[in-house]
């Protein structure tokens, strides 16, 4: 097994795959590094040389990725925070940011449905017996 940047890669992954498994590195820029270091895409990690592991690993350094590409993206929203723009409102909030629809979507953003106004006696009751108890 190779490790790049903290990340285990297994023996049977194809290297264009096994980049990919590096948070930051999508299938584009994972091309884009084997292409610079002229590595074929079907090679397997369990093919690579050590002198190759440690150029790719070299060329993987350049890239924001893991722990630096994490403190960059929340450095970025603290700073929208901070200068009290939209995006940054919506941030605090827990709310969509990139102007989605919220009235009929966004559940996993807001929770669970609350109902607001009309109860069926049963349903009332069984509320009003749930609030005694605690």
């Amino acid at each position: 097994m190779a490790r790049i940047a903290g990340v285990e890669l297994q023996d049977n992954w194809k290297v264009d795959f096994a980049l990919t498994k590096i948070k930051g590195i999508g299938w584009s820029l994972s091309e884009k590094i084997l292409k610079s270091l002229n590595l074929k895409d079907g090679k397997r990690v369990s093919e690579l040389t050590s002198d190759e592991i440690s150029k790719l690993a070299s060329e993987v350094e350049k890239y924001p990725i893991e722990g630096d590409l994490l403190r960059q993206v929340k450095g970025n929203v603290q700073r929208l925070r901070t200068i009290g723009s939209y995006r940054g409102i919506r941030h605090t909030r827990g709310l969509p940011v990139r102007g989605q629809r919220t009235r009929s979507n966004a559940r996993t953003k807001r929770g669970k449905r609350k109902t607001v106004g009309a109860f069926k006696k049963e349903a009332l009751s069984k509320i009003e017996q749930k609030s005694a108890e605690k």
